[in-house]
């Protein structure tokens, strides 16, 4: 028999977030807890992301959830597939899987003012009818592909690095390459040396770091079973120096222009040392100030690009054509391959959910001059909705998921106000609490290093994705709700 007591959850989302989510709400007692997934597993973007020499550039004792610490990691800087591994063995541990309902495309959210209750509604026709809707849909799960003219005209196979066709064989092809983001770094390492010759399209040069990596042997793995402090000793070790480059990025520290100097002397001696041609380094110096766009970690990709087989174009692209890509120059670039390394839509919070709340208001158009949430978790208008890695909430460094950790902690704690158990059926952050929360994160992030150039941070005037702050004073302002804030009733 179902917990009559407990509210019903409906989690979208089965990657870190939605997962996480799910056991921070069993572990306050929430037991009717549904997670509705589109595709056909669990992993978020570690299921979707499997392109040649996908991993994280945060190392996997800090990217990993602090209640299923790892002493079996495989090395520092963890690839894809043991990720995806890691994430699947944990959550069936914990029995999270069985609360994951595949193939479920979530494609409106209704809130009902006469039940209280949200009516969710799948691409299928099925219909969930939940207490609590809490969306973990993540910032990096909606591939984006340019709107280029000609592109339905190309000849050869096209595909986004989150959509790898895994069927091409890319041996002694021409491919392009549009894109020098965090994917591109990866898999044209990755796929460099099988290819026939390759040109890279690059619209804003990166800057990319050392990435201190290593193995972890039998020996580590024997020590971190003897000792468990090391493992946990190397994730503090981590978190501190990350937080060091949080509060860089923010700008709330005096040292912010000295620390991020070092990092640039640091690129800059990387550069140098890995690419002995003068034009080609030129070429990949960018052109705005260190930390304004992410900050990419690669001891392969400079070598990459100095293969003799290898092109960087710098001008802009303006086409497609059957043989190839166009740039403004008036060059046409002949490939038999195009891989989009061009990111994902993320300021496009909830996108492709319709999210109606009180009084028929349309969450995308409260949206529309740039998402915002109290916390990054909640909107006046919409009771009962809780996002994970919602808007402001993203990071410049450190791990995500003690972020989106601190977010389930909240949640939990506000949806055990609801139930028979209470008497309450509706919890809202109220207007004013919201209202100055925005002031406070627009007027901190004006002085950021994120604001002052055109990066996947930005909406238009805001900045929408990232957190301006350290992730410890998150998890403080998270860790327990301040009802003052919201009410209930």
């Amino acid at each position: 028999m179902p917990d009559t007591s407990s509210p019903r959850v409906v989690v979208v989302g089965a990657g870190f977030g939605g997962l996480g989510a799910a056991r921070a709400l069993r572990e306050r007692g929430i037991t009717d807890v549904t997670i509705l997934e589109r595709s056909d597993a669990v992993g978020g973007v570690w299921r979707d992301n499997t392109y040649p020499g996908a991993a994280c550039d945060v190392p996997s004792p800090l990217y990993s959830w602090s209640w299923a610490i790892n002493p079996a990691w495989g090395r520092r800087y963890s690839q894809q597939p043991e990720i995806l591994a890691y994430l699947r063995d944990a959550a069936e541990r914990e029995g999270l899987t069985d609360l994951v309902v595949t193939g479920a495309e979530v494609t409106s959210c209704t809130w009902d003012a006469d039940t209280a209750t949200w009516q969710v509604a799948c691409a299928d026709g099925t219909t969930y009818d939940a207490d609590v809707v809490v969306p973990a849909l993540g910032q990096l799960s909606n591939p984006v592909v340019p709107r280029l003219p000609g592109i339905e005209d190309f000849a050869g196979p096209t595909f986004h690095s989150a959509q790898w066709r895994h069927d091409v064989d890319l041996a002694g092809q021409r491919v392009a390459v549009v894109g020098t983001g965090a994917s591109a770094i990866q898999f044209v390492p990755g796929i460099v040396d099988r290819v026939g010759t390759m040109t890279v399209f690059q619209r804003s040069a990166p800057y990319v770091v050392p990435k201190p990596d290593q193995e972890y042997k039998p020996h580590h793995h024997r020590a971190f079973d003897r000792w468990p402090s090391l493992l946990t000793g190397e994730r503090r070790t981590v978190f501190w120096l990350t937080e060091k480059l949080n509060a860089a990025l923010s700008g709330q520290v005096g040292w912010s222009k000295a620390l991020l100097g070092a990092v640039r002397a640091a690129w800059k001696v990387h550069l140098r040392r890995q690419v002995p041609d003068a034009a080609l380094r030129a070429k990949l110096v960018p052109d705005y100030e260190i930390g304004c766009k992410r900050i990419l970690f690669s001891n392969e990709w400079y070598p990459a690009l100095a293969r003799d087989h290898v092109d960087v174009v710098t001008h802009a692209v303006t086409g497609v054509e059957a043989d190839g890509i166009r740039t403004d120059d008036g060059t046409l670039h002949e490939a038999d391959v195009i891989i989009w390394g061009t990111g994902f839509a993320a300021t496009g919070f909830l996108a492709g959910v319709a999210v109606t709340g009180v009084d028929g208001v349309d969450l995308h158009e409260v949206w529309s001059d740039g998402a915002h949430a109290h916390l990054g978790l909640t909107v006046p208008g919409f009771p009962n909705l809780f996002c994970i890695y919602g808007p402001n909430t993203n990071l410049g460094g450190s791990s995500i998921i003690g972020m989106m950790e601190a977010q389930a902690g909240y949640v939990a704690e506000a949806v055990s106000k609801l139930g028979l158990g209470t008497g309450s059926r509706k919890v809202e952050v109220r207007p004013e609490v919201a209202e100055a929360y925005d002031r406070e994160m627009q007027s901190r992030l004006r002085d950021s290093a994120w604001n002052g150039c055109d990066s996947w941070y930005v909406d238009g005037p805001r900045i929408t994705t990232n957190w301006p702050g350290k992730v410890a004073e998150y998890q403080e302002r998270t860790a327990e709700v301040d009802w003052r804030e919201l009410t209930v009733s």
